[in-house]
């Protein structure tokens, strides 16, 4: 087993902005568990902020120069920090070296055997499947997820093994700074519209992280998904033309053409039993949470085990005790005999395929009721048709106004672009601008066995509890 690696010299004092963001706190709560002296700012207090505190970190509220400490080692940032944040300014005047997310976390990788997870969707779910499988293992992984874990309520940690599981994000084409041993690739789609003006450059991006994979190492790509299946074309056709590749490409999926081929996945209520042939040799495990995509996430977790060398059997098993992250089809409770689930989808593939799977686990002649906030104005722009379309799934949609996060307004964007395309799909759809009317009118609604689905990444998830209080009244 490897030595617990050293802190390196520049993250001794590393100083976070945004450090209650989900990746940065994760890169945050390792350095403080390897001995670090962490401190950083964010936005607004949060159970984040909490967590950090109690691993010896210095979190401040609000965002001001004086917060930058002068011994400070590097201040971390993100591809969400503007130019203009005082302690960014702060830091150039101290000299401060500055260091972007994904190098934090690569240096915090190296010399470990690293996991690097990646795809347009579903790289939070796939990665915890692996940080607790392997846990469950004994292997004490490392691990940095953009979700915190239902089990361990984390979404990083410290681990004594020699794996580290990451999650690896395209959208700032940051994923491009890791060296892992088994890289895993979900899908392949066009989102993150202000970094990526086509699909070629999404490939482009992609096979640039294909290529950081260490020699010797594996790709476990998904079969089915048309941008992956076209992304294992173009590294196959690269490999063939450069000569003989190093890395070993493993697909996964339903395709009969899949390595790792998918014979069976049933549903079991809120969980699935899944049976994949593995070298020809049928292999049957539960997977705890309900619908297909996550039932190939769980295949394509492992997929990536065994090309670490884990015993097929022993890591299906551990598989199982998987129990979900936070906002992924997250039982929120049950009022009046309706089940409020929250759900992190934003993208219409994540939404469709959230939405059939509640439609697929839900009773028969209950209905499905949607509490939808858009997330991004780009993404609006770019996908609202699909997600109205999405939205059509549902029996009935409440729609909010568009969440910004890093972003200012487009001249034209609103959610009426997704509600004139529900619409126009036969969804019954109503614009509710005001959040604080959401609880009323879904409590007007919905009946005993509905299910009631908050869906988007933005404060959309701070809803479930005042709609299960409105039920009760």
């Amino acid at each position: 087993m490897a030595p617990a690696p050293a802190v390196p010299a520049d993250m001794e004092r590393p100083h976070f902005i945004g450090i209650g963001g989900a990746g940065m706190s994760g890169i945050a709560k390792i350095l403080a568990q390897r001995g670090a002296k962490v401190a950083g700012s964010d936005a607004k207090e949060s159970e984040t902020a909490e967590a950090l505190r109690a691993l010896g970190a210095t979190v401040h509220i609000g965002h001001a120069a004086a917060h930058l400490a002068d011994d400070a080692s590097c201040v971390v940032v993100s591809s969400a920090i503007r130019a203009d944040n005082p302690e960014l300014a702060r830091a150039a005047e101290l000299s401060v070296p500055v260091v972007h997310r994904s190098d934090a976390l690569a240096s915090l990788m190296r010399g470990l055997r690293s996991i690097a997870v990646a795809g347009t969707h579903g790289k939070t779910t796939t990665t915890s499947m692996l940080a607790v499988a392997l846990t469950e293992l004994g292997l004490d992984p490392s691990y940095a997820i953009g979700g915190d874990l239902a089990g361990p309520g984390t979404n990083a940690r410290h681990g004594e093994g020699e794996i580290f599981v990451a999650e690896a994000d395209e959208s700032d084409r940051s994923f491009q700074k890791y060296d892992p041993e088994v890289a895993i690739v979900l899908n392949v789609e066009l989102d993150h519209h202000a970094n990526y003006a086509s699909m070629d450059e999404i490939y482009e991006s992609f096979e640039a992280f294909a290529d950081k994979i260490v020699p010797g190492g594996t790709l476990v790509i998904s079969a089915d998904q048309p941008g992956a299946v076209e992304l294992t074309s173009r590294v196959r056709a690269r490999s063939a033309a450069g000569g003989q590749s190093t890395v070993k490409v493993v697909t996964y999926g339903e395709a009969e053409t899949a390595d790792v081929r998918v014979h069976r996945i049933t549903a079991r209520g809120l969980t699935s039993e899944v049976t994949v042939l593995l070298d020809g040799r049928p292999l049957t495990f539960t997977v705890s949470v309900p619908g297909r995509h996550y039932a190939n996430n769980a295949v394509a977790a492992l997929a990536a085990g065994v090309a670490l060398g884990l015993p097929a059997h022993n890591l299906a098993s551990a598989l199982g005790t998987y129990t979900g992250v936070k906002r992924r089809l997250q039982l929120k409770g049950e009022a009046a005999g309706v089940q409020v689930i929250d759900s992190y989808a934003h993208h219409p593939t994540e939404m469709t395929a959230d939405l059939e799977a509640m439609r697929a686990a839900a009773a028969p002649g209950s209905r499905l009721l949607v509490v939808f906030q858009p997330h991004l104005f780009s993404r609006t722009q770019e996908l609202a048709t699909e997600m109205g379309q999405a939205l059509a799934l549902a029996d009935a949609s409440l729609v909010l106004d568009i969440y910004p996060a890093r972003e200012d307004p487009i001249p034209g964007v609103t959610s009426a672009l997704i509600t004139d395309a529900a619409e126009a799909a036969g969804a019954t759809v109503t614009a509710v601008s005001d959040k604080n009317a959401v609880a009323g009118a879904v409590a007007g609604m919905a009946g005993p066995g509905d299910l009631v689905l908050t869906m988007g990444a933005g404060d959309v998830t701070d809803l479930g509890p005042h709609i299960l209080a409105r039920l009760t009244d």
